[in-house]
């Protein structure tokens, strides 16, 4: 790419390799914006391979198939390289037609490929024999020397995942746990999600440690009894009208009375938060009798006021 680059002139060339950075940087969590940049820098250098490859991979990361493989074929034609046919080839499966991807897979190009591409390639066809509904096909086409081979290669995991998900779809549960776990052990830079996939052949369910805790704080707060329940709040409103309506004679008289007498419903009226509200040392019972007792207890001392 560089050597491409250097036959522009040095400015253009350095605004198109800052693009290109930027689809490299971004293509994998963002894809759009990688697409944007691979834009711009298709504007500013069509004719350059880099440029035209980078674009079509940004077209593929974000669907946009039917360009992606005009961008792959304009590479091909400037480069003469096959190393995109397997790309090619899945391009033609995301727009519905999985029988060229697999009239591809049986092309000269692909005796030309190096290990990974032929790899991609085997992928990519299993994938068009699934979109077919020939899903045991799928399973042999994914069979090979590479499929169970110990040395482990960058590819390994995506084909050991590929025939393991084709196995569990065809029903072999047992066989797809054992490639799952062989997906895992050769998974070492997390490129697929086997391991969750195992976890849930397994019946393993994963429980999030702060919900837990926010649902056991929540109940505190809810129980039966406490400032929270409808009845009792309805009855310390009723009993704080009530107060406002007392005689002097009566206050004095409550002021001498004990302390657990006095009604909780004073911490809720001072702005204490519900739950940090004065605890009586005297039991109180579910559903708020308590405070009823209060209200009971200031309008039998009003009734004076009211002859």
């Amino acid at each position: 790419m560089r050597q491409e680059l250097m036959s522009l002139p040095k400015t253009l060339a350095e605004d198109v390799a800052r693009n290109l950075v930027m689809v490299a940087k971004l293509i994998d969590d963002e894809p759009e914006e990688a697409y944007a940049y691979s834009r711009i820098a298709l504007r500013l250098a069509s004719r350059v391979a880099a440029v035209r490859e980078a674009a079509g991979f940004a077209a593929y990361a974000t669907q946009r198939y039917t360009e992606a493989l005009a961008e792959f074929r304009a590479t091909r034609r400037m480069t003469g390289s096959v190393e995109l046919w397997p790309v090619m080839a899945d391009c033609e499966r995301g727009l519905g037609r999985p029988e060229r991807a697999m009239a591809m897979a049986g092309e000269p190009e692909v005796q030309k490929l190096d290990k990974a591409g032929q790899v991609e390639m085997r992928l990519v066809a299993a994938g068009a024999r699934r979109d077919m509904g020939q899903i045991d096909a799928a399973i042999v086409t994914l069979q090979g020397p590479e499929l169970g081979s110990s040395s482990v290669q960058p590819w390994t995991a995506r084909l050991r995942y590929a025939y393991a998900d084709a196995l569990l779809t065809a029903g072999r549960e047992d066989e797809a746990r054992e490639w799952f776990a062989k997906a895992v052990e050769a998974d070492r830079d997390g490129s697929t999600d086997a391991s969750e996939r195992l976890a849930e052949l397994d019946g393993v369910e994963f429980v999030d440690a702060l919900d837990g805790d926010e649902e056991g704080s929540t109940e505190s707060v809810e129980a039966p009894g406490s400032l929270e329940d409808p009845e009792a709040v309805a009855a310390d409103e009723t009993a704080v009208a009530a107060e406002g309506t007392a005689s002097e004679e009566r206050a004095a008289q409550e002021s001498d009375a004990p302390e657990s007498d006095v009604p909780e419903f004073g911490a809720a009226e001072s702005g204490v938060p519900k739950s940090d509200a004065v605890k009586s040392d005297a039991p109180e019972s579910p559903g708020g009798e308590g405070a009823a007792a209060a209200v009971d207890r200031a309008e039998a001392e009003a009734e004076p006021d009211k002859g």
